[in-house]
């Protein structure tokens, strides 16, 4: 009786090992280094549609893909380089990309990964990483992540780590999106009473410094202060100015601001506290139904007088810090519309392209560009698919061909 008891004690503190091991081994991901920064509670709210629907062209670009696979992966343990003083001051080229994802754990899974070492035979050297925080309407002043819409910082933290293992520099480039549209855009975010503003820079300081400590614990090379914010840029430049000093304090790497190419970049105040002068340059190219790319290069000369003049004036490097192009046939006529609505055109989209790079490669004051935008799972993209991203399509040749092309004659 005595040998039974202790064989079903030791049968028993057998499961229960492998219980808490168990246990132990799927909560790995939970322990990865985290940040000690403060942030305001993520609100777990019903999922908004977003005005520039973003969500919808993930869903129509993995119409393709086949299987969806969530299972996160251990955050790479690795020596991150310092950035050193003397680089600060010196602007680089940069060939870049924008990687984006709408979910809490979008880039911190197996797919993910292999979608980041897509980019290196593309000769792909920079990874711009979105991480979107909302407010309630244009008018409203609390800003918040949003469960299950904004990366979490743990698969941020994955994904600087790993593309720094792929051997890419990141720019952390922070997006404000509104939860109710109402007409309205970020770009139109605005106040009538001076208290009001206050409210809103207090809670976009806390927004933006979350992520300028993250941008600092991991030695991620450039941030950026803010994305097509067109009116709260023009109307509070002093603000602005308190705003960048404030994150001078906590990053010592680069900074850019992304503005929004319609209604006043050139009329924004604060672009000498900035290291690289960032553009979204979404410009409208409409010149014919099935434009060629001699026809693009002709219109965009139209827009660069007033981009030449304006980068004379700030004296910066200028980088398209968002730049891209649907492949449907609307693509050159409102390239900031993020729904498609003419059929598939692959060819436009790859002429699109070539015309932007063959105007803008040799200027002395263009820094680089990064395209919108590569998505989170290899399979996204397609010759079927008529959204940005240039994957799968014959476009993501063509950023091939001249990201594998020398650079000179810089001015900075």
């Amino acid at each position: 009786m005595q040998k039974k008891r202790f064989f079903y004690l030791s049968i028993g503190l057998i499961i229960m090992v492998v219980a808490v091991g168990l246990t132990a081994r799927t909560t790995f991901f939970k322990k990865a280094v985290k940040p000690e920064v403060l942030a305001p509670p993520v609100v777990e709210v019903e999922a908004p549609v977003i005005v520039e629907e973003p969500v919808e062209i993930e869903e129509e670009a993995s119409g393709i893909i086949e299987e969806k696979v969530e299972v996160t992966v251990e955050v790479p343990e690795i020596e991150v380089p310092v950035i050193e003083e003397e680089k600060i001051l010196r602007p680089e080229f940069q060939k870049g990309m924008s990687l984006v994802a709408w979910t809490e754990n979008g880039y911190s899974n197996v797919n993910a990964v292999k979608a980041m070492e897509q980019l290196t035979p593309l000769g792909v050297e920079w990874v711009g990483l979105v991480s979107t925080w909302y407010q309630e309407r244009y008018d409203s002043t609390d800003i918040y992540p949003l469960k299950d819409k904004s990366p979490s910082d743990e698969s941020l933290i994955f994904a600087i780590r790993q593309l720094r293992q792929l051997n890419f520099k990141v720019m952390l480039k922070p997006h404000l999106d509104l939860i109710k549209s109402e007409g309205k855009w970020r770009g139109e975010i605005g106040f009538d009473l001076s208290s009001d503003w206050q409210a809103w820079f207090e809670s976009y300081t806390v927004f933006l410094l979350h992520y300028a400590k993250i941008a600092t614990e991991e030695n991620v090379e450039l941030f950026c202060v803010g994305t097509e914010l067109t009116q709260p840029a023009l109307a509070e430049p002093r603000r602005w100015r308190d705003l960048i000093k404030k994150v001078r304090e906590v990053y010592k790497g680069q900074l850019t601001y992304a503005a929004n190419w319609h209604n006043g970049y050139n009329q924004i105040e604060f672009w000498d506290a900035l290291d690289y002068a960032g553009l979204d340059a979404y410009f409208p190219l409409v010149c014919s139904m099935q434009p060629t790319v001699e026809e693009l290069k002709s219109v965009w000369q139209d827009w660069m007088g007033e981009i030449e003049a304006w980068q004379k004036k700030i004296d910066k490097p200028v980088l398209f810090t968002e730049m891209g192009y649907k492949s449907s046939r609307d693509a050159a006529d409102e390239p900031w519309q993020h729904i498609p609505v003419g059929e598939l055109d692959l060819e436009l989209q790859v002429n699109c392209y070539r015309a932007l790079l063959e105007t803008f490669w040799d200027r002395p004051w263009f820094y680089g560009a990064y395209w919108w935008y590569w998505g989170v799972h290899p399979k996204m993209g397609g010759p079927s698919n008529r959204s940005f991203t240039p994957q799968n399509k014959p476009a993501q040749e063509t950023i091939k061909e001249w990201y594998n092309k020398p650079i000179s004659g810089k001015s900075y």
